[in-house]
């Protein structure tokens, strides 16, 4: 078969799914499961509960959990990484630093971080901060 650059470009869009193709994981199934369920990991100063992990049917990866953060704790050093994550504040209060901006969250409060940017969070308040975390793209690690 000779392969011209005519048909070599209009093969380029059938790159993004090779991933997808290619990928022996598979996609995360329908699953209902109660907060109680979720199996909860402690560290200094935090609790973790993951919720969810993997690729979803069209090959994307995602991760939720849920971490409560007691005063003046954070769960690790700010970083960056491939995935987006977005924050969602259900109780208590969290400072998170974005690109060198701070900000305080409260409950119903949300943040996105973009894929490289810098960022981390610590408890902010006095009591415990409970918040989710919706990681998309690539794992962050």
């Amino acid at each position: 078969m000779n392969l011209t650059r005519r048909t070599a470009c209009q093969l380029l869009p059938m790159l993004g799914t090779f991933k997808a193709w290619s990928s022996s994981e598979k996609s995360l199934p329908t699953t209902v499961r109660t907060f109680d369920e979720l199996h909860a990991e402690k560290d200094a100063g935090a609790a973790f509960r993951a919720i969810l992990e993997g690729r979803t049917h069209t090959g994307d990866y995602l991760e939720v959990h849920e971490t409560v953060l007691e005063p003046n704790a954070a769960p690790h050093p700010p970083h960056h990484h491939l995935g987006e994550e977005m924050f969602l504040v259900i109780s208590g209060t969290v400072e998170i630093t974005i690109s060198g901006k701070a900000t305080r969250l409260g409950p119903g409060s949300a943040a996105f971080v973009a894929a490289n940017e810098e960022h981390g969070l610590h408890n902010a308040g006095s009591g415990p901060a409970q918040y989710f975390v919706v990681t998309l793209g690539s794992k962050a690690e």
